[in-house]
């Protein structure tokens, strides 16, 4: 018979063995039955929403002192509410669990993932239809867009977020165990053992390369710097090419791009086959994520960035570097330029162009459709001029303001959604490289540059200018993009052109980049809670507090309007660098999307629609803007709202053709008020309200 100090012996060596947890569908059950949410319960073990999840399903288990905290609590409701009895408690608050996938390679162990499995409710604690809210939960009460099917090749999802203690959090709340202590490891790990990725977006297009994302604790473990310093401009951060892991990826016959390794990197080799090998890594603490494109996620925890940029994998595509990088990318994603097609003469399938694309090779513009410094303009000697198809940036000059005007209250500002996105919808935009033409005729259904003179057209000094970025009238020939000169003929006024550079090629290049980025905006603001069907009173309600509802979309939201303006700009982009000289070639030349002709297109296309709705403004209201700032205007109001001067008809329904409220890119929403007499104050100094409308007299300190 044992002794009691043996029996003393062994019960302290069970004490001292780490805590064990109920299953993880009990764990859930205990907080339901206490009432509390999990965003409550992430507040009170100084964790995220998503790691509590992660808890409750089985992804991830606490670690010390999380743990021992963790299972005080659950056996504190164990007491309280013991299992297959009523609970006197506050009624629960029921979550849905996410799913958990057919193929798991977490940290927890499969029996955990079984229980996690979704357990039926008793008919007493079943979820209402509109089950209730916390008030600190993050999740809007709308509905949330249906999640993309799981390619069986990609489990995982297209990306995750590694942490120091070698956590990698995936974009659906998986945590997987990653196992690599170097670079060539995380490599290795992430083709052969991670399951991340995604299916191309085309049937001709490629696979999206896996993405990891570094914390500043993990590119240390992994041997990187935290920070990289020493350079002016942050596209220019990148190790040397003796830092240690630069030689290790270098040993292990993994090649780096040109760019080298910075705050974005891409590690391959060559493809063998069909099997590509290439994984791209991004360093947080290298500022990979700007902060300007990615509202507050710099800030957030792993499992949380995950989800941002997965549910912006999800509905854009995988992220490829900044925003702008990514939205050109995806314009190459959904129109692939090449095609399998089959050879008449041997049979066999070989690579050709694909119908409507942009091809493989960059494309020359025309003379007045590029910039000073390019090779085309400084060889040939070109003294014609050039396209100057931007943003509006105009202000009215105060003289015209009228005494009713100026005895309104208000200042209103309108802010029109992803304006530029708007304006890609349907744009025919050339395909094939320009012909030049002397004395054409115009036709407004051919893309193209066109040097004409609009000087002789009368406007109302009260409204800007159509054919300026100014607002001011022309003063002599300049050359326009069609949309521009296609709206001088519906305004009435005859159009002969002195000569034009046309594309004989034309399609609608952009309409499934449109298509793709106008669904994931829409969707995110529906998921905020701000849906289509809301009435406009509704609709201002909404947006007041969208951001709030949930930082994580918020940043999405953030990340996809950055995304159209970016890969806009993107088309003409310029040189970098102090050492550049005038007509040199820059590396941005050698994209075939290297294309200014189609960002004029869309920024004419997107300026013409913004006068069409200040004329019909004009027309239904009498109103005119006091400015306006590329998809920003200001107008006088009586009241705080525009609700108080925007058309409606009779029954209540928004005038079509005038400035509109709503979610849709084109629609507008409520960009900020101010008083009055503070817009006219700017507009005498030369400033434009509708730059500071939103932030008021703190950013007009900071000047123009």
């Amino acid at each position: 018979m044992a002794s009691e100090e043996e029996l003393f012996a062994s019960v302290d060596a069970l004490l001292e063995e780490e805590p064990q947890l109920p299953p993880p569908a009990e764990r859930a059950r205990l907080r339901e039955a206490a009432g509390i949410t999990q965003a409550r319960l992430a507040v009170a073990l100084k964790t995220s929403t998503q790691t509590v999840k992660n808890y409750e399903n089985g992804r991830s288990e606490p670690k010390s002192p999380r743990l021992e905290a963790y299972q005080r609590l659950l056996k504190g409701w164990a007491a309280k509410y013991p299992a297959h009895t009523s609970s006197a408690g506050p009624a629960p608050v029921l979550a849905p669990q996410p799913e958990v996938p057919e193929t798991f390679t977490g940290s927890a162990a499969p029996e955990q993932a079984e229980a996690a499995a979704p357990v039926q409710a008793p008919a007493a604690l079943a979820a209402p239809e509109r089950p209730a809210r916390s008030a600190t939960s993050w999740r809007p009460a709308a509905k949330k867009a249906a999640a993309p099917a799981v390619d069986p090749r990609f489990p995982h999802g297209p990306l995750a977020v590694l942490d120091g203690d070698g956590s990698a959090y995936g974009a659906d709340g998986l945590v997987l165990d990653c196992p690599a202590t170097t670079v060539p490891e995380l490599v290795e790990w992430t083709l052969r053992e991670s399951g991340l990725g995604a299916a191309k977006l085309n049937r001709y297009g490629k696979d999206s390369d896996p993405l990891m994302v570094l914390t500043a604790a993990a590119a240390v473990k992994l041997g990187l710097p935290e920070r990289l310093e020493g350079h002016e401009q942050r596209r220019s951060l990148r190790l040397p090419e003796d830092h240690p892991v630069v030689k290790q990826v270098a040993k292990a016959k993994w090649q780096l791009t040109q760019r080298g390794f910075g705050p974005w990197v891409r590690i391959y080799r060559k493809s063998q086959g069909r099997e590509r090998q290439c994984v791209q890594l991004a360093v947080l603490s290298w500022d990979a994520l700007d902060e300007r494109s990615w509202l507050g996620v710099s800030e957030m925890e792993p499992a949380d960035i995950a989800r941002v940029l997965g549910v912006y994998a999800n509905r854009v595509v995988t992220p490829r570097g900044s925003t702008a990088v990514s939205g050109l990318e995806l314009m190459t994603a959904l129109r692939p330029p090449t095609k399998a097609v089959r050879d008449e003469e041997t049979g066999n399938w070989v690579s050709g162009h694909n119908a409507g694309s942009l091809g493989t090779e960059p494309m020359d513009p025309a003379p007045p459709e590029a910039t000073p410094e390019h090779p085309v303009v400084v060889n040939s000697g070109w003294k014609g001029g050039f396209l100057n198809e931007e943003a509006y940036q105009w202000v009215r000059d105060v003289d015209t303001l009228s005494d009713e005007e100026c005895t309104l209250p208000f200042a209103v500002g309108l802010d029109l959604n992803t304006a530029f996105l708007a304006a890609a919808a349907r744009l025919v935009v050339g395909l094939s490289a320009p012909d030049h033409f002397h004395a054409p005729t115009f036709n407004p259904k051919i893309p193209g540059s066109w040097l004409a003179d609009l000087s002789h057209i009368e406007l109302d000094p009260r409204l800007p200018s159509p054919f300026t970025p100014d607002g001011t009238r022309p003063t002599g020939a300049a050359w326009y993009q069609t949309h521009t000169l296609a709206y001088a003929q519906e305004l009435g006024h005859d159009v002969h052109p002195i000569e034009a550079y046309l594309r004989r090629e034309t399609g609608a290049y952009l309409d499934p980049w449109h298509d793709r980025l106008k669904t994931a905006y829409v969707d995110t603001l529906a998921d905020m809670g701000v849906t289509k069907d809301l009435a406009d009173v509704e609709f201002l309600a909404a947006m007041e507090q969208h951001k709030q509802n949930d930082p994580v979309l918020a940043a999405v939201l953030s990340a996809i309007k950055a995304t159209v303006k970016g890969g806009v700009g993107k088309l003409r982009e310029r040189p970098q660098g102090k050492a550049y000289k005038e007509g040199e070639t820059w590396p941005a030349l050698a994209r075939p999307t290297w294309r200014p002709d189609i960002r004029a297109a869309v920024i004419s296309k997107a300026r013409v629609n913004m006068h069409r709705k200040l004329n019909n403004m004009v027309k239904m209201t009498g109103l005119f803007p006091l400015a306006v700032l590329s998809d920003c205007v200001v107008y006088p109001s009586p009241g705080e709202s525009p609700l108080d001067f925007l058309p409606y008809a009779a029954s209540g329904k928004p005038q079509p053709g005038a400035f509109r409220l709503g979610p849709t890119p084109g629609l507008a929403k409520l960009e900020g008020v101010q008083s009055m007499l503070w817009a006219v104050d700017l507009m005498e100094q030369g400033l434009n309200p509708a730059r500071h409308i939103k932030g008021g007299d703190a950013i007009l300190d900071e000047g123009e």
